[in-house]
């Protein structure tokens, strides 16, 4: 992509509604604009890579055999009023009312709908159990949305809904997820931190928040130092009982629930951080399948509720966790998993005529080998250009210029580490494709 014509409005200054890290710095590299509170458009940039984060997630649902649907963002509120949530779950729903008088709302979450979807089409034993997903934009009215993205009324979302025969088989799904997700955010180059968890309105008794950390999140975490140096590479193939066991045995509580008199971790071990939630995951058994009558025939022919759960990630909320997570004064640092682009070449002369052409060649030539480059073509000085792929955020830069050609050279930066060193083409070329 060539930023002479790429669509990227980024900003000099601060805006000042900003109030943290991820929501200045989406804003000032043109990743989003505001149209009304807590609702944005995601622009070019900021739409790569939350489509990038959302693939990612969807290779890990995938992977842990849950099946993807689509379900629709306007919902009737029979089913809300069946399962006894319509009236209870306060005014963040919007309720809308249709040109025949029907009660609708756009939906903050998707039980009732997947538990009706269930009853009507699966009736034994042999249909269970079932992982079925989606990847869907809900709406929560918002009293006070803030932090842009990581809070805003608006947001993308993938929900998970687990069916199932009995307890056992339920808990079986809870963990698959339960992994699923701790590979996902590894794979997203976070440390995520499961931790025990109040299932509020959606109802159960077995739930999970996964926090990652960041110096700006909103909770305070205090955990054993062991979940972050266990080896995710062991989750691989088929998971015992003993490694889940082993997992969620390990501590890690929220400050309020945290009690320093009777903490089973030794106090070398224990850490302390900030956190910010970007998913959770909960076993609820027949709260949903009892009121709405999701029933299965068991072995022995009776009727038998189906046991559920429900597991949710914030595929929005993400990019602005994992902007908190990976920044420095100088901007985004983007994960190589998500970035919007690989690498950003950047001609240093654009009125040089002999710059001009090797850009231009290694931009082709980047293409041709799979890697995705925003090439800096414009016209303006060699500050701006390094000042703007600071900001965006792309894990590697290379420069091209006069002296650098003399000596046949390209300079490659780390963004992360600040490193840099001079390639030949070639060798520019293996390390970006390796």
């Amino acid at each position: 992509m060539r930023l002479s014509t790429y669509f990227l409005p980024t900003l000099k200054e601060n805006p000042s509604e900003a109030q943290v890290v991820s929501h200045r710095l989406m804003l000032r590299s043109g990743m989003i604009r505001q149209t009304s509170a807590g609702i944005y458009i995601w622009l070019p940039l900021g739409l790569k890579v939350l489509r990038n984060i959302e693939q990612v997630v969807r290779e890990e649902q995938n992977r842990a055999g849950a099946q993807e649907l689509l379900m629709p963002t306007i919902q009737s509120a029979e089913l809300w009023q069946e399962s006894g949530r319509y009236d209870a779950y306060g005014k963040e729903m919007l309720r809308i009312t249709d040109r025949h008088d029907r009660e609708m709302l756009y939906g903050p979450t998707n039980e009732e709908m997947i538990t009706d979807l269930f009853r009507n089409n699966l009736k034994s034993y042999k249909d269970v159990p079932k992982l079925l997903y989606h990847i869907q934009w809900k709406f929560r009215d918002e009293i006070r949305p803030r932090f842009g993205v990581m809070r805003g009324r608006e947001f993308l979302m993938k929900d998970t809904y687990s069916f199932d025969l009995d307890e056992e088989s339920a808990r079986v799904s809870y963990n698959k997820m339960y992994v699923a997700y701790l590979r996902t955010f590894a794979r997203l180059g976070l440390v995520a931190i499961p931790v025990k968890a109040d299932t509020g309105a959606i109802g159960g008794d077995l739930s999970h928040e996964f926090q990652i950390l960041a110096e700006t999140g909103e909770s305070t975490l205090y955990y054993d130092k062991a979940i972050e140096s266990f080896e995710l590479q062991k989750l691989t193939g088929d998971i015992d009982a003993e490694t889940i066991s082993s997992l969620q045995g390990i501590y890690a509580m929220e400050e309020e629930k945290h009690d320093p008199a009777n903490c089973p971790v030794a106090a070398e071990d224990l850490r302390t951080a900030k956190g910010i939630e970007v998913g959770h995951i909960f076993y609820f058994g027949d709260k949903y399948s009892e009121a709405m009558n999701a029933q299965v025939t068991g072995p022995d022919g009776k009727l038998v509720n189906v046991e559920m759960g429900s597991y949710g990630i914030g595929v929005s909320r993400l990019v602005g966790a994992l902007i908190e997570a990976n920044h420095d004064e100088n901007g985004i640092i983007w994960p190589e998993a998500v970035a919007p682009y690989k690498v950003g070449l950047i001609n240093l002369r654009g009125k040089d005529e002999a710059c001009t052409a090797a850009s231009e060649a290694l931009y082709q030539k980047l293409q041709n080998v799979g890697v995705e480059v925003l090439y800096d073509d414009r016209e303006v000085g060699g500050g701006v250009k390094f000042a703007n792929m600071d900001l965006i955020g792309l894990p590697w830069q290379a420069v091209i210029g006069p002296k650098g050609l003399e000596k046949g050279v390209v300079e490659l930066k780390n963004r992360r580490t600040g490193e840099r060193e001079e390639l030949s083409e070639e060798e520019l070329l293996n390390q970006l494709t390796a």
